[in-house]
């Protein structure tokens, strides 16, 4: 039986859950024939590393610092890669192209969906890295009113601001030791990485509303933690892995995996088993 390959890039790649995803929704899929794997690569090799790809190869994911250095070599990207200038899906055509999408902004707009979050009248993002641009992508699809940035410095301010200005999304910003005040927006995504937070858990309001913490782990983080103790919608960064993984799922195999919850519990006992 010929192999069906389809892998996972960037550096550090050892602890990505990608593989724990795609192939527990090859199995659900019932794709025998399909092989899901890791490279540890960074950017220098990454063009040498897509010429040597044969026919047997369907796509991959791309994970930091790979998502802005593959557009060159690439044959076209979707409107949705090209709005944040990044792409986590490559899809290798039968006819030899290699076509570029970015499934992480629709997969947080998926994830909010499922916990019944579809519109939002202001929104708050901590944090503003390569995940604070998809955030702001999304939150333009959902968010009717302002969406205010914490960020630590005064150039993140003004990278922030270029990106609302780009995507069409009504931006301020906000000094980092100011962040407690994010905590009363009706939707919170926190882009930051782990600890950065850590501070901000004491101030979480009673009934808060809605918390997307993009971080999978450590899980949950001291925020995620008094979120939900104090009885707001908590989303995490394995929400987020599961809905892009199912998009890229389906742009690679051209199938839809069924319910996400065999994916989902593939990751989970992934994580349990790290810890």
């Amino acid at each position: 039986m010929s192999r069906i390959r389809a892998a996972v890039l960037g550096s550090p790649i050892e602890h990505s859950l990608s593989p724990v995803l795609h192939r527990a929704a090859y199995r659900e899929l019932g794709l025998a024939d399909w092989s899901y794997d890791r490279f540890d690569l960074g950017e220098a090799a990454l063009a040498d590393f897509l010429a040597g790809l044969g026919p047997e190869w369907a796509g991959l994911s791309l994970t930091m610092p790979l998502k802005r250095a593959v557009i060159p070599l690439l044959d076209a990207i979707s409107d949705t890669a090209a709005s944040v200038e990044a792409v986590n899906t490559v899809v290798l055509t039968a006819d030899g192209r290699r076509l570029g999408d970015n499934t992480d902004i629709p997969g947080i707009i998926a994830a909010l969906h499922e916990r019944g979050v579809d519109k939002v009248d202001t929104a708050a993002i901590l944090g503003a890295g390569a995940t604070a641009s998809s955030a702001l992508a999304a939150l333009g699809r959902i968010c009717t009113g302002e969406v205010t940035a914490y960020v630590r410095s005064r150039a993140r301010a003004d990278e922030m601001l270029r990106w609302g200005e780009r995507l069409g999304v009504a931006v301020r910003t906000a000094d980092w030791a100011d962040a407690s005040r994010a905590l009363t927006a009706p939707l919170v995504i926190a882009t930051t990485p782990a600890g950065a937070t850590d501070r901000l858990a004491a101030d979480v309001p009673d009934a808060p509303g809605t918390l997307f913490d993009v971080l999978y782990d450590p899980w949950p983080t001291a925020l995620a933690a008094a979120w939900s103790a104090r009885g707001g919608r908590l989303l995490g960064g394995l929400d987020l892995l599961v809905h892009q993984a199912v998009l890229q799922v389906e742009q690679m195999t051209g199938r839809t995996p069924g319910p996400l919850a065999a994916m989902r519990a593939a990751g989970e006992a992934a994580l349990r088993a790290r810890h």
